[in-house]
């Protein structure tokens, strides 16, 4: 840059500085401290997001690696990826267990066919992917997941995402996946349960019926799940006034979030519900709501406690195994 150019900017930053001045009637050492402040803010309730976003694009630049490295084609389903889908798998699931000390309860009571794994939503699900990926390294098989559409905006990650089975689809595609005996992935409250939901897990499905209709219509059986302390580890703000309105009408990702403490995190399987042609999906909803209920009252000490949560990383005491 010349010294024309910075003597320019300088003038500029100047103006600028006057003009906030004059128009908030602060001086310039205080502008300083609230936007310095704002932006400590706003740093530290994304920091979640910014976390897992990088560890996404982290993951992703690991496989455009191996596929350059491997001269593979976009043919995701090909067994040449099995390597790269096995190595992420890994990574994921010793991470989990790093800074989580995170355990699956139950994994034999998946049924070999398919299924649709219906799970509480936590305000970063990082909970359902140590699931997956441990799903995966266990028993060979990896589910297909449903996300928000949101996510595939991002840049950088679609890759990764399409190498996991994450998906947005409607009920057609969704029944079709079933039927070709995979196991998929929903959790019915979204990111609304995400992010107002509170330390006492409540369900927040309000009148979604869509996955009970689908597990009947694919004749397929639903399994519960349920993460001890996942609101432990990571904490939203969206039962406050203005969060919860900004998300109602943008449906945007976007609520400030805290944590990434290292709590303890466990995965409870529940007893499968079978397939019946005489139910109904508003039944099934029902059934599917007291079987993960089930779970959280037999394994989550309520209202959830932060400090509780990380000292359960140093006792082997669960509640109720």
């Amino acid at each position: 840059m010349t010294y024309w150019h910075q003597t320019e900017s300088v003038i500029n930053l100047t103006w600028l500085t006057y003009i906030l001045e004059k128009w908030t009637s602060l001086e310039y050492h205080y502008l300083y401290y609230i936007a310095f402040s704002l932006w400590m803010l706003s740093t530290v309730f994304f920091v979640p997001h910014l976390i897992f976003i990088s560890y996404f694009l982290l993951l992703n630049l690991l496989l455009y690696i191996y596929k350059r490295k491997n001269g593979l084609d976009e043919d995701l389903s090909s067994k040449s990826w099995d390597k790269g889908r096995f190595m992420l798998a890994s990574i994921i699931s010793k991470l989990g267990k790093l800074w989580h000390g995170y355990e699956v309860h139950g994994m034999e009571k998946i049924p070999e066919g398919p299924g649709l794994l219906v799970y509480y939503h936590g305000p970063l699900p990082v909970d359902y992917g140590f699931f997956i990926c441990n799903l995966y390294l266990q028993t060979g098989r990896f589910s297909y997941s449903t996300i928000d559409h949101f996510l595939f905006k991002y840049p950088g990650i679609q890759l990764f995402l399409k190498l996991f089975n994450a998906v947005h689809c409607g009920r057609d595609e969704t029944i079709e996946i079933l039927k070709n005996g995979n196991l998929l992935g929903v959790a019915p409250g979204g990111a609304r349960e995400a992010f107002c939901g509170d330390e006492n897990y409540n369900l927040m499905w309000y009148n979604r019926k869509g996955f009970a209709q689908v597990a009947i219509d694919a004749k397929v059986p639903i399994i519960p799940l349920f993460t001890q302390n996942i609101r432990e580890g990571y904490r939203a703000l969206g039962r406050i006034r203005l969060f919860r309105w900004f998300y109602e009408r943008t449906r945007m990702l976007l609520i400030p979030e805290y944590g990434g403490f290292p709590v303890k995190l466990r995965t409870y399987v529940g007893d499968p519900i079978p397939y019946d042609p005489n139910i109904t999906a508003t039944e099934l909803v029902e059934k599917t709501k007291n079987a993960i209920e089930m779970l959280r009252d037999r394994h989550q000490k309520l209202p959830g406690s932060i400090p509780r949560a990380l000292l359960e990383r140093f006792h082997k005491h669960q509640k109720e195994d």
